[in-house]
């Protein structure tokens, strides 16, 4: 028994979330005004001989490297989108960029913490007014960027989801299956609808913004009260604030890349619905494909089975569910 319904020669597969085209428009347009500040101190700083301007120049052109990761990544995405290459589209790729901005955010924290330590012990001279003026100039154009980025993205990774379906992993020759494709299901859980790329851009934007207000308290400290000790020590408190931003984002993108379940909640009302159908769920396999979007592969064990599409209609309309596989097995092949 099969169900042909839903085989046709052809389907898509586009994981792409809503806000897609806009989220790579707003980061190539801080890219452009990164990319200029880092310019403009580069060269400022050579002209007028200050190292101040310069390094924090440089240190500009590594989150506008990262930026340009998640850029390229909304360009690939879409432009690949239905490349049958891809099996399941190209939905996680902001994922694989968002876990590699990551990599660079936290060597950005490592590199700060280290050079900190290093003028804790051996402090430098320090010209408070420039630096104070770079240190608010970078503040300004990190919080436009953040702006741009739309904000509200930098909240911490979702929780650590588990696999438990009452232990039952049936793997017997399926009866009957059958494809379900949903992609207008865009109202799932926050944890599913974030775009771990555009979080990556924000978190980098803020790490920028936030060592800028810490510069700032630390070198008003400095020159008004002499505590220079302030600015490494802020140093050090930047450093360790971005590297938990970091760790949080390694794992939450790390866990889309390999396949966790991204929603408990989804799992459990997929096994409530074929349950209170008679059937038993077997096996369950839940992951996310992109933002906002679930794949699933429900394997069904019942008395009486029934064709797939019925066990497919029982689940349509999940939030979050964009592309079902149903296997639908007869309680006695099942126990053998």
């Amino acid at each position: 028994m099969t169900d042909t319904a839903h085989l046709s020669p052809r389907h898509e597969h586009v994981f792409l979330g809503a806000g897609h085209e806009e989220n790579e428009r707003r980061t190539w347009l801080v890219i452009a005004l990164t990319a200029a500040m880092m310019v403009g101190e580069i060269v400022a700083g050579t002209l007028f001989g200050s190292m101040a301007l310069v390094a924090d120049g440089w240190h500009m052109s590594t989150h506008a490297a990262a930026l340009a990761i998640a850029a390229f990544a909304y360009r690939f995405a879409r432009q690949h989108a239905r490349d049958p290459r891809f099996t399941f589209g190209t939905g996680k790729l902001g994922d694989l960029a968002a876990f590699a901005s990551a990599l660079v955010l936290a060597l950005v924290a490592l590199f700060i913490g280290v050079e900190s330590v290093f003028r804790l012990f051996q402090p430098v001279p320090i010209v408070f007014g420039q630096a104070i003026a770079v240190a608010v100039l970078g503040l300004v154009v990190n919080l436009v960027s953040a702006w741009l980025l739309g904000g509200g993205h930098a909240h911490g990774p979702g929780h650590d989801h588990g696999h438990d379906y009452n232990g039952h992993h049936h793997h017997g020759d399926h009866h009957g299956h059958g494809h379900h494709h949903g992609h207008d299901h865009a109202h799932a859980s926050s944890g599913l609808n974030r775009d771990h790329n555009l979080r990556a851009a924000y978190l980098h934007v803020l790490a920028d913004a936030f060592t800028s207000v810490l510069a700032i308290a630390a070198l008003l400290g400095g020159s008004l009260v002499g505590w220079v000790w302030l600015d490494p020590v802020m140093g050090i408190v930047g450093a360790l604030v971005i590297a938990h931003w970091s760790l949080g984002l390694l794992r939450a993108s790390g866990a889309v890349l390999l396949d966790t379940v991204p929603d408990r909640n989804l799992a459990a009302k997929i096994g409530e619905r074929v349950t209170a159908d008679g059937a038993e769920v077997a096996d369950l396999h839940l992951w996310q494909v992109g933002p906002g979007h679930c794949c699933a592969i429900v394997s069904v064990v019942a008395a009486e089975p029934k064709p797939p599409a019925a066990y497919k209609a029982l689940l349509a309309g999940l939030p979050g569910l964009s592309h079902v596989t149903v296997e639908v097995n007869p309680a006695a092949a099942a126990a053998a």
